[in-house]
Parts: structure tokens; C-alpha cells; sequence
């Protein structure tokens, strides 16, 4: 399988920094149920906004993927959204925090968190 085969079935790409940042966040956590689940949810100025959040539960459709041994889910619903999208963590003496790339995100929205 290809790296493209693996984002096209995946819909999203963790860094390996990002990787670790949740697999350190999840050790603080001290659970070994949880995974980083990725979702598209209703807002942001162009109707759409991510949410990251940790948890146990699955869903009929969910997909799911390992990366450097942190899982990661994604509804069917957002999974479209997310085709492609990589998500990286950065930490600058600027930023701090999870970033999203994603190749649907369109227009020049000025709160860099909604796309059509």
C-alpha cells in the first residue's frame, strides 16, 4: 500500500509530531482506551470547524487509523471533509498548538478555522 493509498482510505494524515504530542497527552491522561477522534462540526465563518478531542466510544462508519501507535478516528460524516487534511503540531516562540492542513479549505477566511 502506498502512502496516497493510506490517505485516500484514512481521509487525514498525522505528523509524526503531532503523533507525539497526542501519544504524550495521552500517557497524562493514563487511560489506554482513548484515541484522537477528528471531527467537522457546524460554525466558524464559513459554516465549519474542527474538533480534536480524546475518546473511547466507536461508531458504525467510523475510520480509523494507527499513527506511531496513536489511534485515530473520524466519523462518516466528516470524513469527507477531511480527505487529505494533515494535522501537525507546532510549538514556536509565535504558536503553540495543533494545526490542520487541509486542501478542501477554500477562501480567505480571516479565522483560519472553516472551509467549504
Amino acid at each position: 500500500m502506498t502512502v496516497q493509498d493510506e490517505v485516500t482510505q484514512q481521509g487525514i494524515t498525522l505528523t509524526e509530531a503531532a503523533a507525539s504530542k497526542v501519544g504524550a497527552l495521552l500517557a497524562q491522561e493514563g487511560r489506554d482506551d482513548l484515541r484522537l477522534r477528528v471531527a467537522v462540526q457546524p460554525g466558524g465563518c464559513s459554516g465549519l470547524r474542527y474538533q480534536l478531542y480524546f475518546d473511547e466510544r466507536s461508531f458504525d462508519g467510523d475510520v480509523a487509523k494507527d499513527f506511531d501507535g496513536v489511534g485515530v478516528v473520524t466519523d462518516k460524516m466528516s470524513a469527507p471533509y477531511l480527505m487529505g487534511a494533515t494535522i501537525d503540531f507546532v510549538d514556536t516562540i509565535e504558536k503553540q498548538g495543533f494545526t490542520i492542513d487541509n486542501p478542501n479549505a477554500t477562501g480567505s477566511c480571516a479565522c483560519g478555522d472553516s472551509f467549504h
